[in-house]
């Protein structure tokens, strides 16, 4: 993470008694705020990057490792069905103990179905975590989480720095398409529509031409087109015509 980040990010380790009477020794607008949460050991992290981009870069970096006794599970541990190559004896009950069934098939233990033995957000007890490891199976995320960050005098906590990029983007989206088809709407021409307002222009002084039978390279054949069914129109009804 320090080379992804390096140039940009300056990563500082310190106790908190020392980082706290800092932060409230310096004449800076948001430091005093954010010295009461150094409640854990933390780490500092000083960037001119704005706190939203580097929670998603810092995001992006995260990657998932083995479970130890009390860990979180940060996902939903799927455990699929599939033979693990295991051989029969001892590992059968670390299988029955963690819920996971299973079925003796050629000679190794076969996980006889997909099954759940842990959620988000539950603790993973030592047993379960020796399990999943001899599975190869990764279910907490490691990285760094911002905490607090302070820009320009305000403080943000974690929850106001999470920013949903593939939201936010089909957001933006949305708000272009709309402000181009309003625009369409009103004729107000720019880079992003020129050719739809052009296009529907067009078709419009086609509609009028063909309407009002004048003729041009264009509309000439629908207008005899035109022309010919009424004539046909009017001719059948001619033929049928009963004089009272």
């Amino acid at each position: 993470l320090r080379k992804t980040l390096k140039g940009e990010v300056e990563f500082v380790c310190v106790k908190n008694n020392i980082a706290q009477r800092a932060l409230e020794t310096l004449d800076i607008p948001g430091l005093k705020e954010i010295s009461v949460d150094l409640k854990e050991q933390l780490i500092f992290i000083f960037t001119n990057m704005s706190p939203f981009k580097l929670n998603v870069l810092l995001g992006k970096n995260k990657v998932m490792m083995g479970a130890r006794s009390g860990d979180i599970a940060s996902i939903d541990i799927l455990v699929p069905a599939k033979n693990t190559g295991i051989a029969p004896g001892p590992m059968l009950t670390e299988f029955k103990e963690a819920g996971i069934p299973t079925k003796i098939d050629q000679g190794t233990i076969w996980i006889a179905k997909d099954t759940t033995p842990a959620k988000k957000g539950e603790a993973i007890n030592e047993k379960l975590a020796s399990l999943l490891g001899k599975l190869d199976i990764k279910p907490v995320e490691a990285g760094i989480s911002l905490y607090s960050a302070v820009e320009e005098g305000l403080k943000y906590t974690a929850e106001e720095m999470i920013v949903d990029v593939e939201k936010t983007r089909d957001t933006f989206a949305q708000f272009h398409q709309e402000a181009v088809s309003l625009s369409i709407e009103a004729g107000y021409i720019t880079a992003d529509n020129i050719s739809q307002i052009l296009g529907k222009a067009s078709q419009s002084a086609r509609s009028v031409s063909i309407e009002a039978g004048f003729m041009t390279d264009e509309t000439k054949e629908q207008i005899l087109q035109k022309a010919d069914a009424q004539a046909k129109a009017v001719a059948g009804q001619s033929k049928d015509y009963t004089p009272a």
